[in-house]
């Protein structure tokens, strides 16, 4: 059935779009659009009734439940250890009433905390104080946070200026599609979202399947709680990534490039809609791009809260407007992807780096990194770090020298650092020296590298209430698709609960038998890769935990 609803939602093409339509209704009623609306979206898009209200109630920004928010708190992991939100609620209460104030993860800001999010614009740190004035809606000033690389700087380049970064867009449309795929190809480069997949690999999948219609995807809804290097990336180098989505859309024979940019991060949808506003100034985009024969448009969709669209297949539905729910595989995206159409998914580290790629040459590229992890990788260092920020590394670094050489080492006493967001690895400070910033090194070591986001877990924080949060926000972000990870997030969710606020002793084996059936059974990593952090915890802090155990 999905598949007739994606060519339904297709009909209209991008430019008339249900999910938009839904996300403009919320937003003009203060919450989720009314059922009269929804059914005339269903009318006007030929899809049931049904399809219109499943897809409303399922997001942060439209649901019901959250109509008449006027603030969200943010619960995120960094927001969560640093201790900064119980403060937070206080003085927002102060100023909302209690039905005014909800919550959602994360906003992006975990360099500095104490996150809220109002007026359609994020706040941190000591914005909490000015909260009179944003109210009434004044604008605090944009955050700042630390950057810096070690090694090449790929994506950490100083960028000049259009006319010069785009000499690069004119020269590859006069050179053979096949040509460019080879350097991209040559260069190693991997899916910089968790997977790691390789990408020259997509390219070429998507550009042999046969099809009139391509699209180009960068999925920009980076929702790993303490990850924040997308986001860097399209407020601070939006041309980087455009310029990829272009170069990758000319390869693939795609003639749309459509950035999908989570709802949490309004500041990174006006930079880019500035952006690609200069570049049909430039005469970069449009039809017959300088002579060229390709034709090349932008489409910016406003994601409305749901950290499970960044799984490709649900980020795909949700663009065409269902519920976003994650596809069964194969077929794959680059063969059958949105509107049925072959599409390239990548996220937006990934496409950051095409550029460069392909100014310097995919072999050089190579050449950065170790083994088949090749090139650079950005860090988010939560506000744990004397110098938290985002850093570009070489793949192969040791761990070591990001902790202490860029972070400037820890304010505080931490026992552990969650890297790769919520499906990360829990790795021990005692392992550190063990680890390199490269895929396989974090995989040889029993964790996972993915988004390469840290968030620090400090001596005093109670792990078993850590663990309880992980299935906490895997109950409420799961697509509900699948029985694993819909059930048994909950199920984890309410054996820890009781075991923190009832004295309750959970069963060993039972524990062990829910993180495997979800681990083996989940359709995607989100119910997949949730027991990982949950085992890492379990192996190197029995002596914590036992008391909760039997």
């Amino acid at each position: 059935m999905s598949k007739n609803l994606s060519e339904l939602s297709g009909r209209k093409g991008l430019q008339e779009n249900l999910f938009e339509e839904i996300g403009i209704l919320a937003r003009k009623s203060g919450g989720t659009p009314t059922v009269e609306e929804l059914e005339q979206l269903a009318d006007a898009f030929l899809v049931g009734k049904a399809n219109t209200y499943g897809s409303a109630s399922f997001y942060d920004f439209t649901r019901a439940e959250n109509k008449g928010k006027k603030v969200y708190v943010c619960d995120g992991s960094a927001c969560l250890t640093a201790g900064t939100q119980d403060a937070l609620k206080e003085k927002l209460g102060a100023q909302y009433g209690k039905d005014e104030i909800g919550s959602m993860y994360c906003l992006g800001r975990c360099h500095e905390n104490s996150a809220f999010h109002t007026n359609g614009y994020n706040y941190s740190g000591a914005d909490i104080e000015k909260i009179s004035d944003i109210k009434k809606g004044s604008r605090t000033a944009v955050d700042t946070y630390n950057t810096g690389h070690f090694g090449t700087p790929v994506l950490l380049e100083p960028f000049n200026d259009l006319s010069s970064f785009y000499a690069l867009w004119k020269s590859a449309l006069q050179k053979d599609q096949n040509a460019l795929l080879e350097e991209i190809k040559k260069s190693g480069v991997r899916g910089r979202g968790g997977a790691g997949f390789p990408m020259g690999i997509k390219l070429e999948t998507c550009k042999n399947t046969a099809g009139s219609t391509k699209f180009v995807v960068c999925n920009a809804d980076e929702g790993d709680p303490g990850a924040y290097s997308d986001r860097f990336l399209l407020e601070q180098r939006p041309h980087s990534v455009l310029l990829g989505m272009m170069i990758t859309g000319y390869i693939i024979g795609a003639n749309w490039g459509v950035l999908y940019i989570r709802g949490e991060y309004p500041e990174s949808i006006d930079v880019c809609e500035a952006a690609i506003k200069e570049l049909h100034d430039a005469g970069h985009l449009g039809n017959n791009i300088h002579g060229s024969g390709f034709d090349f448009e932008f489409k910016i969709i406003r994601a409305q809260g749901a950290y499970i669209c960044g799984e490709e297949t649900a980020l795909l539905n949700s663009i065409e407007g269902q519920r976003p729910e994650v596809r069964v595989r194969p077929p794959f995206p680059a063969q059958v992807g949105l509107f049925n159409k072959p599409t390239v998914v990548n996220n937006v580290e990934t496409l950051a780096c095409v550029p460069w790629i392909l100014r310097e040459g995919g072999e050089k590229f190579a050449t950065i990194g170790r083994g088949r992890s090749t090139g650079t990788k950005l860090i988010s260092l939560d506000g744990f770090f004397k110098n938290p920020g985002i850093y570009e590394v070489d793949m192969g670094t040791p761990l070591r020298h990001v902790i202490d050489q860029m972070g400037g080492g820890f304010k505080k006493d931490i026992k552990a650092m969650h890297i790769g967001g919520p499906l990360g690895g829990l790795v021990p400070v005692d392992k550190i020296d063990s680890l390199t910033v490269d895929f396989e090194s974090f995989q040889q070591g029993g964790f996972l590298l993915g988004h390469a986001s840290v968030v620090c877990i400090p001596n005093e924080f109670p792990l078993v209430k850590y663990i309880k949060h992980l299935f906490e926000f895997t109950a409420h972000e799961s697509c509900g698709k699948c029985f694993p990870c819909r059930l048994g997030s909950t199920r984890g969710k309410e054996m820890f609960e009781k075991a923190i606020e009832e004295n309750y002793k959970i069963e060993r084996d039972l524990l062990d038998d829910l993180l495997n059936t979800m681990e083996i059974g989940s359709l995607c990593a989100l119910g997949g890769g949730l027991p990982l952090p949950i085992k890492n915890a379990l192996q190197y802090f029995d002596a914590e935990l036992k008391e909760f155990l039997t």
